[in-house]
């Protein structure tokens, strides 16, 4: 459980007037609500179920537990209202914004979150939803999506904020390939283009597994227009943080990213990598005391990949040259 779960407020702990208008959009008084683990909002995440037997998953937040997730969650509420049926996604039932509480009522998905480190049956499944949710959702169907390289261009541009200012202990091999990996980010931010509708931040804890082993996606303020391999590659950045599986292999074996360009994919890890290592080093943010950890941890995790992407290639070129008496390109 992330610390954002343990110290996440409670359905009891929203103001009367949140709750007589969530009571309001699900049509039923709540008589009990189980708070779910997972995820990094401190605003509540409760499972709960009416007096005549509805059941609906509704999130909670003000400034007062931390002042950027009110917006997320109205980027939430009108991306997930407009998420065609076909969508792996719980439907929106509605939402309250009062300009302070934002509350957001769904339906209550059954599943749990897949096991980590993950399961070979769970990740296969997942993949495979992540391919069916990319040809769904090509085109883009939700037309107010901000494309992903506006979303993510700051964020890849870590590596540049790192270089001005470069903490005491960074990793010393990203040390010294600095200019290489401001240069991979930013080719990761120009490979972003594509007109599918990703939703921009796949985890474990951002999916939901039921009993027949269908897949949900949840969570989707970060929905933007992108490359159908996006999420996949996100995803298994969470499948090489937890480990047990060779991610190279799964980038190889899986079609949408089969076919990407390898060095769009690079790129891509390059942004991530230097976005997570830059947002580490800052203080944890209000209510969420963890989430720093996190990001450190993801930032080694991909660091360590960007290692064997970029080394093992060299040393494959330098072994032909010393086999042929040729020297590598660029030399």
């Amino acid at each position: 459980m992330s610390e954002a779960a343990r110290t996440r407020i409670k359905w009891a702990d929203l103001p009367g007037h949140v709750r007589a208008a969530v009571e309001e959009i699900i049509g039923d008084r709540v008589v009990a609500a189980a708070t779910q683990p997972g995820g990094w909002s401190p605003g509540s995440a409760d499972r709960v179920r009416t007096a005549g037997g509805r059941r609906a998953f509704v999130k909670a937040v003000s400034p007062a537990q931390n002042d950027r997730s009110p917006a997320l969650h109205r980027a939430e509420s009108r991306n997930a209202a407009a998420l065609p049926a076909h969508t792996p996604a719980p439907r929106l039932w509605g939402c309250h914004d009062d300009g302070e509480w934002v509350a957001l009522v769904f339906d209550d998905v059954e599943g749990r979150h897949p096991a980590t480190p993950w399961r070979a049956d769970e990740l296969a499944a997942v993949l495979d939803a992540l391919e069916a949710m990319a040809a769904a959702l090509t085109p883009a169907p939700v037309a107010h999506a901000p494309r992903a390289a506006d979303t993510l261009g700051n964020d890849f541009a870590g590596w540049h904020r790192i270089a001005a200012e470069p903490p005491e202990h960074l990793d010393p091999w990203a040390r010294a390939r600095l200019d290489e990996l401001r240069a991979r980010a930013d080719h990761g931010v120009a490979a972003l283009a594509g007109d599918t509708l990703c939703h921009g931040d796949l985890r474990a804890d951002n999916l939901l597994v039921g009993p027949d082993g269908r897949v949900s996606v949840v969570d989707w303020p970060w929905a933007c227009r992108g490359p159908a391999w996006l999420d996949t590659v996100l995803l298994l950045v969470n499948v090489r943080l937890h480990g047990g599986h060779d991610t190279e292999a799964l980038l190889r074996a899986r079609p949408l990213t089969a076919a990407a360009e390898p060095d769009a994919v690079t790129g891509v890890l390059a942004g991530l990598a230097g976005f997570f290592a830059d947002r580490a080093r800052h203080p944890s943010p209000v209510g969420i005391p963890g989430l720093r950890e996190f990001q450190r941890a993801q930032a080694d995790a991909v660091l360590a990949w960007l290692a064997e992407r970029l080394d093992r290639p060299a040393t494959r070129s330098a072994s032909r040259c010393r086999a042929t008496g040729s020297a590598p390109p660029g030399s």
